[in-house]
């Protein structure tokens, strides 16, 4: 189940100066841990970006035998071990620069369903409940699987509405997995395991829930999913750190608006405000702009209509399969992998939007409709 690679992996991570992107850029450059753990420090200096105050704790003796022990805690507890370079993440957050170089698992995520982050207040009020609520209710003929931080308040009713619906949901811890916090939502935790949901944390045995790690957390629900509902959140509450990562990945943001005296709805109308998020209007209309897979289960029409086959030109037709082999797939990554230009992709693209063929996103991206 582990092998010498999530050994080294381990251990490199544990050093001193080596944080996530100084991790990636040198096994990708050296090909695997282990090959950078081994190789002479005279060596992996001259690495771009990489002095010597970095590399001078790698081939401590200490940190590889943390990480034989970590490795024992993971096989005894039933943690799966991911590795970015080994590309175990989910697709989206192995695109940010800064996703986690070891991601630990217990349970399951389902890759083949889209996830949807969504965050807020420890503080829900009501209104946020209500919203929760009807959204699930809305949305649950759709398959998708739901993200949060297994906090208390909004991130609660996320999880608790996701199982009560039965939507695969995901909880991104701030702490290892030999502890748990909050300890109210321990039985919560367990109940998305035993649903077919998960949880996530980028953090070993030894972390505990700082509070600087509730931050750093958030980056991983923004970037695991293509888009981030924040429900309500004051000024400078932790979902606005949520939505501030999701914009920096060019992630779609939705915020819930409110009263402008309402003090957890503040934060959502200033996200709002300063256009780093689109008003939740209705729950349909968010349904549509998120772009759900087909429903599990097609009701039969009382009145069929015949659909028009339209005869796509090949030009139309190449893209249009790529950008339904890879829905989000951004322009950049488009142009590159069929080899056209992006300012020759454009105007056949806007002709497979008028077609009702393809739906494009904020950054640029594409689904097929």
């Amino acid at each position: 189940m582990y092998s010498e690679e999530h050994l080294y992996s381990i251990a490199l991570r544990e050093c001193n100066f080596i944080g996530d992107i100084n991790f990636f850029k040198l096994v990708r450059r050296f090909g695997t841990a282990e090959n950078v753990w081994k190789t002479p420090k005279k060596e992996l200096s001259k690495t771009d970006g990489i002095g010597t105050k970095i590399i001078s704790d790698i081939g401590n003796p200490d940190h590889l035998k943390f990480a034989e022990n970590e490795i024992a805690f993971c096989e005894k507890n039933f943690i799966k071990i991911n590795l970015r370079h080994q590309n175990d993440l989910p697709f989206l957050l192995t695109e940010c620069d800064d996703a986690p170089a070891i991601l630990y698992q217990k349970g399951n995520f389902d890759t083949k369903l889209k996830p949807i982050s969504l965050v807020g207040t420890r503080n829900i009020t009501a209104y946020g409940k209500k919203f929760i609520e009807d959204f699930f209710e809305e949305s649950k003929s759709h398959q998708y699987i739901s993200v949060s931080g297994l906090a208390l308040g909004v991130d609660k009713e996320v999880h608790e509405q996701s199982l009560q619906h039965q939507i695969p949901t995901i909880g991104v811890l701030a702490h290892g997995f030999h502890t748990f916090y909050p300890s109210k939502n321990r039985k919560l935790s367990e109940k998305i395991i035993e649903e077919n949901g998960g949880l996530l944390t980028e953090f070993n045995s030894s972390r505990k829930p700082d509070r600087e790690n509730f931050i750093q957390r958030n980056r991983i629900i923004a970037g695991i999913s293509p888009a981030t509902i924040v429900v309500e959140t004051a000024f400078g509450g932790g979902s606005i750190s949520t939505a501030t990562f999701a914009n920096t990945y060019n992630r779609d943001i939705f915020a819930l608006p409110g009263k402008i005296t309402d003090k957890y709805s503040q934060g959502c109308n200033h996200l709002i405000f300063q256009n780093k998020a689109t008003a939740i209007s209705t729950i349909k209309d968010l349904i549509d702009l998120l772009g759900f897979n087909n429903p599990k289960e097609k009701m039969e029409e009382l009145f069929p209509h015949s659909k028009i086959t339209i005869q796509l030109s090949e030009n139309q037709e190449l893209i249009y399969r790529n950008i339904s082999e890879n829905p989000h797939i951004s322009l950049d990554d488009l142009s590159e992998k069929i080899s056209v230009p992006a300012h020759k992709l454009l105007p056949i693209i806007l002709e497979l939007e008028l077609l009702g063929k393809v739906k494009s996103f904020s950054g640029r991206q594409f689904i097929v409709i």
